[in-house]
């Protein structure tokens, strides 16, 4: 049985179709790439499988269960984790704390255990620091753990959200765009990163323009143009692919890759 199953997922935004009948499925411990021209439809995609949007037809399936339109909470808790296009770190915090705000899937407490510290919260407490501490040597930001998360340089700071999403354990990680804007050196630095999270047994789904980067470490490649699904493969069945060479212009992304 397949980690997560997208069945004919549609979304309409009025008179906009964005997503048409998208169906694919993600075995676990897959790393699987999403691409497509700008305006295919691969963030509404995400938006969708992660409850942000309620599909307007079609169904998902995580690791066995309908989580169709269930809210992003309710997703996350079940172990389907996404970060973001833009940037959204609480630039107030630390870096560290940042980290330990993606723990909350994984911890508890109330009223209570905020009055009165028991053992167990202040327990708990502890293993969260010491684990944001460990992702953040996982991702290379150790140096930085105690600094103000918005003096981070941006390509440390994508990868400070991906260290964030890791706190939460995920099951499944969906990324967009993590390498958006991104220098060569910090991309090289990011995909090892994936690929390292990928090989510890996070199932991961990548959405992504650079396409060396998702030649390099992607498994299989979905491929959508004007919200559809035009080919699935390895990535070396998508280069060749005529669909995918006509969707990108001429294909120079793809074939050079």
């Amino acid at each position: 049985m397949a980690l997560l199953s997208v069945r004919e997922a549609t979304k309409r935004f009025g008179g906009l179709l964005a997503n048409e009948a998208i169906s694919f499925d993600v075995e676990e411990g897959e790393l699987l790439a999403v691409i497509g021209p700008n305006g295919a439809g691969k963030t509404t995609l995400f938006n969708v499988i992660s409850g942000a949007y309620p599909p307007t037809s079609g169904s998902i399936h995580f690791d066995g269960r309908d989580i169709t339109g269930a809210s992003p909470h309710g997703v996350a808790h079940a172990g389907l984790v996404r970060t973001y296009q833009l940037v959204q770190l609480f630039k107030n915090l630390t870096v560290a704390e940042n980290v330990e705000i993606g723990s909350h899937r994984v911890t508890r407490g109330g009223v209570f255990s905020a009055l009165f510290r028991p053992h167990w919260m202040q327990q708990q407490e502890k293993s969260v620091s010491v684990g944001a501490r460990e992702l953040l040597r996982f991702v290379g930001l150790e140096a930085q753990a105690d600094d103000p998360a918005d003096t981070l340089p941006y390509g440390r700071q994508r990868l400070l959200e991906v260290a964030r999403a890791l706190a939460a354990r995920p099951r499944l990680l969906l990324l967009d765009e993590p390498a958006a804007g991104l220098n060569t050196q910090e991309t090289e630095a990011l995909a090892e990163v994936i690929s390292r999270i990928h090989l510890g047994g996070t199932t991961v789904i990548l959405i992504e323009h650079d396409m060396s980067l998702v030649m390099k470490i992607a498994q299989r490649i979905v491929v959508l143009d004007f919200g559809k699904k035009i080919a699935e493969g390895a990535p070396d069945e998508i280069k060749s692919h005529p669909d995918v060479i006509a969707a990108y212009l001429g294909g120079t992304e793809i074939l050079d890759a």
